[in-house]
C-alpha cells in the first residue's frame, strides 16, 4: 500500500525555520518524482519544490528559491523540505506527493497521484 506521511509543521515567527518530512511506504521514492505543494486558505494549491530520480533532479518554484531546500534520504525513504526565513505568506497546509509514472519533476500537478494528509505551517508574530 502506497502511503506518504508528512510531519514537522508548526507555528513559527517570521524569520524562523521549519523542516518538513515526508516518509514514504509501499514504494521506493528515489525512483520517482516527489513534490512538495502547499495550499493556503482560499487559494489554489501550488507547487513548491520537487526532487526526482536517482540523479536527484531538483526543481524549485520561485517562491522557494533561496529560502527552501529539498533533500532526500534514501535509507529512510524520506524527503525533506527545509524552510528558512519563513514569512507570513508561507502560511499554508503543506503536502508531499508522488509521481510514480516519471523519474523527473513533472510540472503538471495531475501527474502527482499519491498524496499525504498534509501538515500545517503557520507563520505569525
Amino acid at each position: 500500500q502506497v502511503q506518504l506521511v508528512e510531519s514537522g509543521g508548526g507555528s513559527v515567527e517570521p524569520g524562523g525555520s521549519l523542516r518538513l518530512s515526508c516518509e514514504a511506504s509501499g514504494f521506493e521514492l528515489r525512483h520517482y518524482g516527489i513534490g512538495w505543494f502547499r495550499q493556503a486558505s482560499d487559494k489554489a494549491r501550488e507547487a513548491v519544490a520537487c526532487i526526482a530520480g536517482r540523479q536527484e533532479i531538483i526543481d524549485y518554484r520561485d517562491l522557494a528559491k533561496g529560502r527552501f531546500t529539498i533533500s532526500r534520504d534514501n535509507d529512510k525513504n524520506t524527503v525533506y523540505l527545509q524552510m528558512n526565513d519563513l514569512k507570513p505568506e508561507d502560511t499554508a497546509v503543506y503536502y508531499c506527493a508522488a509521481d510514480r509514472r516519471h523519474n523527473y519533476c513533472s510540472s503538471w500537478q495531475p501527474d502527482f497521484q499519491d498524496w499525504g494528509q498534509g501538515t500545517q505551517v503557520t507563520v505569525s508574530s
